[in-house]
């Protein structure tokens, strides 16, 4: 299916920040109360969440957007670090007149979620760690696997990206399983923002974020807002036994394995399972079917 299928509906648009420039935002739904923002990983792009978004209109109010320096949204700034991407967070909910919402962040996104919930816990209503960075990692697996997801990003920045190497990227984000999901269209859409002269000039900086990964851990302590962590068997980073060691440093937290096929973007690999999961959590606070 085509991505601008799963998207139709929704409203591509551009609004401008005062420090981070021009933001490319999808948004479906406005016309309802409970807010989503749903926020990317590392080097990704809003389109992750192009099976969520018209999915969840129904009852929620729903954005994705670009963080500075990814995607589609501007390249203006010189610093790129969890923090600022917190603080983009709150800029773009300022020029969206939202006092608070929902927040749901996948690998970077869950990370940047956290250190936003931390800060401002006024703003945030939930709060879904999606197979989320920013935690400690606990085992020889999960520091192997860092080192994997390293190396895979530096194939895409000291040589000119190309179709094998952004392939073998974004085969790193599903489960072998759903290899098949992986469409010339996606694959041909991340190419073409990985060799945007923008792009290519802002990626050493931003691939270097996971290199200071531990300087930027969530407080989790600190966190007081409803809390879920979705995590996924095969998490190719960060994973299961790290996530376990995090949830229960947070008060209350809930904990949901996904029971289908999926390893990093699951909610683009089981996308019926991770919006049921998510339309009950953001309504109620409770996850439905399977936990750990």
């Amino acid at each position: 299916m085509s991505l601008w299928i799963d998207l139709l509906g929704a409203e591509i648009r551009y609004v401008t920040t005062p420090t981070y420039g021009r933001i490319r935002i999808a948004e479906a739904g406005r016309q309802n109360s409970e807010v989503i923002l749903f926020q990317h990983g590392l080097n990704g792009h809003l389109e992750a969440y192009a099976k969520n978004l018209m999915a969840l209109s129904d009852i929620f109010h729903v954005i994705a957007f670009d963080y500075v320096g990814h995607g589609l949204s501007e390249k203006t700034i010189d610093t790129y670090n969890p923090d600022v991407f917190a603080e983009q967070l709150r800029e773009l909910m300022d020029v969206l007149q939202l006092e608070s919402a929902h927040l749901s962040g996948e690998s970077l996104g869950g990370w940047v979620s956290g250190l936003f919930a931390a800060k401002y816990p006024d703003r945030v209503r939930r709060l879904m760690f999606n197979t989320a960075g920013g935690i400690p990692v606990v085992s020889a697996k999960g520091k192997q696997d860092m080192q994997n997801f390293m190396a895979l990003n530096k194939a895409n920045v000291d040589v000119v990206p190309n179709r094998a190497t952004v392939t073998a990227r974004m085969q790193w984000l599903m489960h072998p399983n759903n290899h098949h999901l992986l469409v010339d269209e996606l694959i041909d859409l991340r190419l073409k923002i990985y060799l945007d002269a923008d792009t290519r000039r802002v990626a050493p900086t931003i691939n270097a974020v996971i290199h200071h990964h531990d300087e930027y851990l969530i407080p989790l302590e600190s966190l007081r807002c409803d809390t879920l962590f979705l995590w996924t068997q095969d998490n190719p980073i960060h994973d299961l036994v790290a996530a376990r060691a995090a949830a229960v440093r947070v008060s209350g937290a809930r904990f949901y394995v996904v029971q289908g096929d999926a390893a990093h973007w699951p909610q683009y690999e089981v996308s019926e399972e991770f919006n049921a999961v998510t339309r009950q959590f953001f309504l109620t606070g409770e996850v439905p079917g399977h936990r750990s």
